[in-house]
């Protein structure tokens, strides 16, 4: 991979060309031209030749002198106060004047601020992109750089936020604007920084091309931030080709830039290019750093390479760069991903012995480790003696530990150790009380669960529409169908609406229990909340019917499936036929079979099967009887 040779550091950064670039930057975009014409919709016209008979102040001719008059008494309130006595110039103060307002004041930024500021918050009015840029130049120029970059932030929001066709070009804008106001070219380098702390870094990276295109030298910082901002989005090529064009134009990189770019090629996975690279670094007179050596150690053990690892951890101490808690921590995490728990805690005293201070990144590590190998007595040793340090237990600490539980079958001991954690004030989290709930469930342990939800609600916790499901299914799984509705009943409540999973838990639930009639009561509550039924419904509520032996209704219930939800399910058609079979009067099975064909029902073999046998047990009763007359 060609990587750009460094040049020579730069003093002080001037732009390389004359102020005469307007007309090459118009080469940039086709669509960007339209920029140079300030747009003026929310202002009327005011060429009419019969104001200059109107008094001073009502002549909209002078709007921008008044303005500017009551801006040079440096009085915020008489801006409000003259807020009233324009009210009938008002229609005519667009985007035009508001430049010119700026404009008048670029040596006297709080001025221009104080009128920007009421413009926009007092009157209300959309200023355009133009009036942002002049502010934004007035703002550099005075060197006002924090107010700057949160003008320059905002505009990005409204100009991301706006029509997509009428989207403006900030950098275009802003060049524009230089012809007619002060400008320094630190606004430049501010756009850059601007779109990636705004999460807009390819809109950077096209900023930063267009920089160079019309002459433009960025910072080291700029091309830094950019490049961070790509690395973090993995656009490695576009990193490299930052790098070049910084060689290539001159940028002397810091030692921030090569650790972004170490970063990169650690990401790229080619070792043998991250040793070429620190190679030129070093002979481009730069040191690697504790950042540059965390870097590599990190990438190293991500990829099991710790023999590199712990190498560059001894090299570390030969160059006289102090491994810290990142290099300590990278380390043990590669060894707790090989298994070699013991070795990473024997470096954590090592590390504790050297005066650092585990922080909970450290602790959680070996917790982990500890719990992957099911050593869970460790892990709360741990647990207590991070809690004794002052470091308490976040998500994750408390997650790994309860999962480690969960993976042992130790559930009731997941629930004590909540109970501890909460005496030491720490907060269980939302996923921990489902995970345990569900785990539960799946125990077949539902009065568990439920009352470990009775208890977490206390807590706050509310549980959701899955947890509810989880939890009826597995009381009606056991036969408790009383309490799954009354669980059913506490979500509806909650304003909860029950879903398909609770009712066919419920319906299925009390058919096998022979109470097939409440079963049918909550079909005919689901479809009128408006949920649908499936085949599993039908063929529960069928086969309870069946077994309960009133077919009348059981026939009825297969009919309505059929024409109201298009439900043609064989099994539970077949169980039907199966009663009229067993009963042996065939009469009323054929009857049954032609009405159900109506409907749209077929038979199958299983049909012809019970057909049959419902006729050779027909046939042979009545040679029994035959025989006994």
């Amino acid at each position: 991979m060609n990587r750009a040779s460094v040049y020579s550091p730069y003093q002080t950064r001037k732009p390389i060309f004359s102020i005469n670039f307007v007309s090459k930057i118009s080469t940039l975009s086709s669509s960007s031209s339209s920029l140079q014409t300030i747009p003026n919709s929310h202002a009327t016209s005011i060429s009419n030749p019969l104001y200059q008979f109107l008094p001073q102040t009502q002549n909209p001719n002078n709007i921008v002198s008044i303005i500017c008059s009551a801006l040079k008494q440096q009085s915020h309130h008489h801006l409000s106060h003259l807020q009233n006595d324009l009210k009938p110039l008002l229609p005519h103060l667009g985007g035009q004047e508001i430049s010119r307002v700026l404009l008048r004041f670029q040596s006297e930024y709080s001025s221009a601020l104080i009128f920007f500021n009421w413009v926009r918050t007092g009157l209300g009015l959309r200023l355009t992109t133009q009036n942002y840029c002049i502010a934004l130049h007035i703002l550099a120029c005075s060197k006002k750089f924090p107010q700057a970059m949160t003008l320059l932030c905002e505009l990005l929001q409204l100009v991301r936020d706006g029509d997509a066709a009428q989207k403006d070009d900030i950098f275009h804008s802003l060049v524009v604007c230089a012809e007619d106001c002060n400008w320094d070219p630190v606004i430049f380098d501010m756009l850059i920084k601007a779109y990636v702390k705004a999460g807009m870094i390819r809109d950077g990276f096209i900023c930063f091309k267009k920089t160079l295109e019309v002459g433009f030298v960025p910072s080291v910082i700029a091309c830094n931030c950019l490049m961070n901002g790509l690395a973090r989005l993995n656009c490695l090529d576009q990193c490299w080709e930052v790098y070049e064009d910084m060689g290539r134009i001159g940028i002397h990189p810091n030692v921030y830039t090569f650790n972004i770019l170490t970063n990169v090629l650690c990401k790229d996975g080619d070792v043998e290019k991250v040793n070429a690279f620190l190679d030129k670094m070093e002979e481009e007179g730069f040191d690697p750093d504790i950042v540059t050596y965390n870097t590599l150690i990190s990438s190293y053990c991500r990829k099991g390479r710790l023999g590199d690892a712990f190498y560059l951890y001894k090299i570390m101490f030969r160059r006289g760069v102090m491994p810290d808690l990142v290099s300590y921590t990278a380390l043990m995490h590669g060894l707790c991903k090989q298994g070699n728990v013991r070795e990473a805690h024997q470096l954590f005293h090592r590390m504790v012995h050297r005066g650092y201070y585990p922080d909970i990144v450290s602790y959680n590590t070996l917790i982990s480790g500890y719990c992957n190998e099911g050593k869970l007595p460790e892990c709360k040793s741990l647990l207590y003696e991070m809690i004794k340090n002052g470091v308490y237990p976040d998500d994750f600490t408390c997650r790994v530990v309860i999962e480690g539980y969960g993976k042992e079958g130790k559930l009731l001991s997941a629930m004590n150790f909540i109970v501890e954690l909460q005496k030491f004030q720490v907060s269980i989290s939302r996923y921990i009380y489902d995970y345990l709930i569900v785990a539960l469930c799946q125990e077949n342990r539902p009065f568990a669960a439920k009352s470990l939800l009775e208890r977490s609600s206390q807590d706050g916790y509310l549980p959701d529409l899955d947890i509810y499901n989880k939890l009826i299914e597995s009381l009606c799984q056991s036969n408790n169908v009383t309490e799954a509705q009354v669980l059913k009943a506490e979500m509806v409540c909650k304003n909860i609406k029950p879903n398909l999973i609770i009712y066919k838990a419920l319906i299925n639930c009390l058919c096998l229990i022979n109470r097939t009639v409440e079963g049918e009561s909550f079909l005919k509550e689901m479809v009128e909340s408006g949920v649908p039924p499936d085949t599993e419904i039908c063929r529960s509520l069928i086969k309870g019917y069946c077994k309960e032996r009133d077919v009348a209704k059981a026939e009825s219930l297969l009919r309505f499936f059929a024409t109201e939800f298009q439900v043609f399910d064989s099994e539970s058609y077949n169980e039907l036929i199966k009663i009229f079979c067993e009963d042996g009067d065939m009469t009323k099975l054929l009857e049954l079979q032609d009405r159900m064909m109506k409907v749209g029902f077929s038979p199958n073999s299983l049909t012809f099967k019970y057909a049959i046998h419902g006729l050779w047990k027909t046939t042979r009763q009545e040679k029994d009887n035959l025989l006994l007359d």
